[in-house]
């Protein structure tokens, strides 16, 4: 009897002792007056919707963003490296248990700090956008992954018409396409999407060409659909998503759309674009404010790209500078920089909409959430 009680009580909380749990990776803003102290880990459980309490993984000055190797054993931050060396990329190695990192090595960018930083998807090379320094860099992996000096450097030129933030080139995110032979690289300050053909075997970029956003929208991050045949990015000053077709054997960009996430009357206090996601499933699309503090959801049509509105969720915190969407597609994490906080939300899977958890974690200045393998 005392068995069979057991397991009908297994088998009724199955879902939360069985589930897959994801690892997390969260980069973060140090600073003087703050308590980050580098790269921190947590665990998030796709059934349930619990998300452990962030601990410290690696101590490190400036993570903001960091990228997984394809491997799943390898993580990339950038960084502010020690003895005034400025801006560099740092590689480390994930312990067996998935909790914490072990520096392997780091390198120097050149030219400033990073704003973001991506892998190919054959981890032959490190790619990082300098939003200070207007430039692009690369840097070959080694075949065990350790970063090798950079191989090569990219200036942007050209201003765009809002003359405080777009004086000069401010290159923001960095990343493959599909076919992993062109990058993209979203650029604040001259409202294009500048396009590299990649020569993976010599590390270097050649400049391919470019998608056009509207004047003074300030493009900031950009993902590509599913299905390789869009791509959309959020615009930072005009608060709106440009979408794209995306033409992968040429490597070209064409705007289709231009929607708004925050309408205008609704900039009561300073307002920004910063993070777009798209869900796995490829339906639906989310982009977040900072300032109104919200993330709005839009629904994907499947033949053209073009992008509806959906609603607007506020992220319980305080400036979303980014959020996730966990693997399975079955929830979101909203990081608040400001807040020191990350909430969770579940997705609807028929409209796409966003529900409150009512589960809030502290984290000290969380600016990025990457997924890692289930345990």
């Amino acid at each position: 009897m005392r068995l069979i009680i057991t397991l009908s009580l297994l088998l009724l909380v199955g879902g939360s002792l069985f589930a897959e749990e994801a690892k997390m990776w969260i980069g973060t803003r140090t600073s003087r007056d703050g308590d980050s102290k580098g790269i921190y880990n947590a665990t998030f459980n796709s059934e349930t919707g619990k998300l452990s309490k962030p601990t410290l993984a690696a101590e490190i000055d400036s993570p903001g963003f960091v990228a997984l190797h394809p491997n799943g054993k390898l993580l990339y931050s950038v960084c502010q490296l020690p003895d005034k060396q400025g801006g560099g990329v740092a590689a480390f190695e994930i312990s067996e248990d998935g909790r914490t990192l072990r520096l392997l090595n780091t390198q120097p960018i050149g030219d400033g700090g990073a704003a973001h930083i991506t892998v190919d998807k054959t981890a032959r090379c490190l790619f990082t956008a300098q939003y200070g320094g207007g430039s692009v860099a690369v840097f070959p992996l080694t075949a065990d992954g350790l970063i090798s000096p950079r191989s090569a450097l990219v200036e942007h030129e050209g201003s765009g018409p809002n003359e405080k933030r777009q004086a000069k080139p401010h290159p923001h995110w960095v990343g493959v396409d599909p076919t992993n032979r062109f990058l993209c690289v979203p650029d604040l300050g001259i409202d294009r999407i500048v396009i590299y053909r990649i020569d993976l075997d010599k590390g270097q970029i050649t400049p391919h060409g470019s998608g056009r956003c509207p004047a003074g929208s300030g493009p900031r991050h950009l993902k590509f659909h599913p299905n390789g045949k869009f791509a959309y990015v959020v615009n930072e000053l005009a608060l709106s998503v440009t979408a794209f077709r995306y033409d992968a054997e040429s490597g070209t960009l064409e705007p289709i759309q231009t929607i708004s996430t925050l309408p205008e009357e609704l900039w009561e206090v300073p307002c920004s674009g910063s993070e777009i996601r798209i869900h796995p499933g490829g339906r639906f699309l989310y982009a977040a404010n900072r300032g109104h503090d919200s993330i709005a959801a839009f629904s994907i049509d499947p033949a053209d790209g073009k992008l509806t509105f959906i609603e607007r969720e506020a992220i319980r915190g305080s400036w979303p500078r980014n959020f996730n969407l966990d693997p399975a597609g079955k929830w979101l994490l909203a990081a608040g920089a400001k807040s020191n906080t990350i909430s969770v939300f579940q997705i609807n899977p028929e409209t796409g909409g966003m529900i409150y958890s009512g589960k809030t974690v502290n984290c000290p200045m969380p600016i990025c959430i990457e997924f890692g393998a289930a345990k």
